[in-house]
């Protein structure tokens, strides 16, 4: 079979599949999120933290209990990071240094997942399960209680209470993350993956060196940091590894992992607004976005010039032989776009304009389908820019989804773009300026540069992924880009809420003849323009100095 055939194959398998599941696991979602019955285990739950889960929150309450529930993820994070030494199953590692645990801890509770350490060599058994993996599971389910808040806001009328957040918390985990994820790291075992808790094994390679190979829950680990649009690896050499990823199952199954929810979503959103096709309108905005990128990377892969590559087929450098060109491109645009920085090659080998493409995926903002919860949310509030620009060109007053959208809702919805782009350039343009970056870059010129704005990015969006040739274990750069994530999770959290009270206390507006439809296909074609126009604008100077300088050059 050739690699193209095969390439094809294995993406119409995934659109399949992922469109079977799309309307059940959609629909199952609404239903957990609009149910008022609490399970016996939940009801324990709420009881240990002193939480009513039915009371009712307007969106300051809501904001304050996810940023106390985060604030108290980093901080025990930090301390078992610090503590590690004195930990049973500590596998003889030290404890973490001030700077990187404070970027690992700010890391994981805002879901990116960046990682300025190597698992296998840094971090022991209780620090990746009670730590890195638990917070797998919450952050991944702030995100997704933030995004059915904002989706409440369109539902509800005429009141400014948002739901609980503890009750949304809760059930993200218990009814939706962690079923899913016991069945899928059960069949990653059975795959082959690693599973178990057992010391290091001291081994003698061919060349007589000494070499350690470390176990650990790599399968548990593995199937929820898909799942949730995590990213964080057991190993360094994260979903390249094979006790992470043994073989092309596997990997197409990760990927699955990686879409399934983000993808499933608007279908939650539609069934909750009442109007499954507003959902479909969202979803074929994402999947336009999602499947360009797979195609441009693949080509350009596929096309990279120089003899080595294409005597080669394409550019195999930093990818898996048991993957090649097309799965790695298929993995590589679905974790950058998806907000998980999971890896199966190594971003920092992709030619220039793939690397650019890479890059452009995380900086539309993880929406398309972006991170579990962040894309949905992060697409509406482009839904709102492209109704409000739809507007303006008609001379009319904006409405979504019933609601009217004004001056307030505008400034929320303008603020809440301008977070993570404000924090990816002025981060790169800093460590370029002090010369932390250039120190840290491992390539001069664009690909050099291409390294840092691609770190701090990956930090601002909450993606995790990294070009892999970036020295990031500095105290600059655990501390610059730990509060570079943490400001691109939460601030833009504040403007979410915020517009979702704002919509929640409106009153319905009757559509009219002159309301835009924005559940047609011109919709769509309105939003995805948006949504390119507005990064381009914002991000074409810094991509014109990396990518494309290095692509055009190569």
């Amino acid at each position: 079979m050739s690699p193209v055939l095969a390439d094809v194959l294995q993406v119409s398998a995934l659109l399949v599949a992922l469109a079977l599941v799309h309307r059940p696991l959609g629909d199952y979602m609404a239903a957990v999120y609009s149910s008022r019955k609490h399970l016996r285990v939940e009801r324990w739950i709420y009881r240990s933290v002193g939480a009513n889960p039915d009371a009712e929150m307007r969106w300051p309450a809501y904001l304050r209990a996810v940023l106390a529930f985060s604030a108290v993820g980093v901080l025990f994070l930090y301390l078992l990071q610090r503590v590690q030494d004195k930990l049973p199953l500590s596998l003889g590692f030290k404890a973490i240094t001030p700077d990187q645990a404070f970027n690992t801890a700010a890391s994981f509770v805002s879901n990116t997942n960046w990682q300025s350490y190597s698992g296998e060599s840094a971090m022991g058994h209780v620090t990746q399960t009670m730590g890195l993996a638990v917070q797998n599971f919450v952050s991944a389910a702030v995100g997704i209680a933030v995004a059915v808040a904002l989706v409440r806001g369109f539902a509800r009328s005429r009141t400014g209470e948002l739901g609980n957040f503890w009750a949304d918390l809760v059930r993200g985990i218990v009814r939706i993350l962690v079923p899913i994820s016991v069945i899928a790291a059960i069949v990653l075992v059975a795959l082959g993956a690693v599973q178990n808790f057992g010391d290091i094994h001291h081994i003698t390679t061919l060349t007589g060196d000494k070499q350690g190979i470390s176990p650990g829950a790599m399968a548990s680990q593995e199937a929820i940091k898909d799942l949730g649009t995590n990213g964080g690896g057991y190993a360094n050499a994260n979903s390249s590894h094979p006790f992470e990823n043994p073989n092309g199952f596997s990997n197409l199954l990760e990927i699955f992992l990686l879409l399934v929810i983000p993808f499933s979503l608007p279908r939650t959103f539609g069934t909750m607004v009442g109007s499954v096709k507003q959902g479909y309108a969202i979803l074929a905005a994402m999947v336009v976005i999602w499947f360009a990128g797979v195609v441009a990377v693949t080509i350009l892969e596929f096309q990279h010039p120089g003899t080595a590559s294409q005597a080669a087929g394409g550019a195999m450098e930093g990818k898996e032989q048991r993957f090649g060109e097309g799965a790695s491109s298929l993995f590589s645009v679905s974790t950058t776009m998806t907000s998980t920085g999971s890896v199966n090659s190594f971003h920092d080998s992709f030619s220039g304009l793939s690397g650019g493409v890479l890059l452009l995926g995380m900086m539309l903002g993880e929406i398309a389908p972006g991170g579990v919860g962040s894309g949905l949310y992060g697409m509406l509030i482009m839904a709102v820019i492209a109704v409000f620009i739809a507007g303006l060109m008609v001379g009319r007053t904006p409405e979504y989804l019933g609601k009217k959208i004004g001056t307030r809702e505008i400034k929320l919805a303008a603020c809440y773009i301008l977070i993570s782009p404000a924090l990816a350039l002025i981060g790169t343009a800093l460590a370029m300026a002090l010369g932390k970056g250039q120190s840290s870059m491992t390539n001069v010129g664009a690909h050099g540069f291409s390294e840092v704005l691609y770190a701090y990015t990956s930090g601002a969006n909450n993606n995790g992924s990294a070009f892999a040739g970036f020295a990031a274990d500095t105290p600059y750069h655990n501390t610059a880009l730990g509060l570079c994530m943490l400001l691109g999770r939460f601030v833009p959290m504040v403007f979410v809420l915020a517009l979702a009270g704002s919509l929640a206390e409106q009153k319905p507006v009757p559509a009219t003849a002159g309301t835009l439809r924005t559940e047609k296909p011109l919709f769509t074609g309105l939003l995805v323009g948006a949504i390119l126009i507005i990064t381009g604008l914002t991000f074409f100077p810094a991509l014109a100095l990396g990518p494309l300088a290095e692509g055009l050059t190569s």
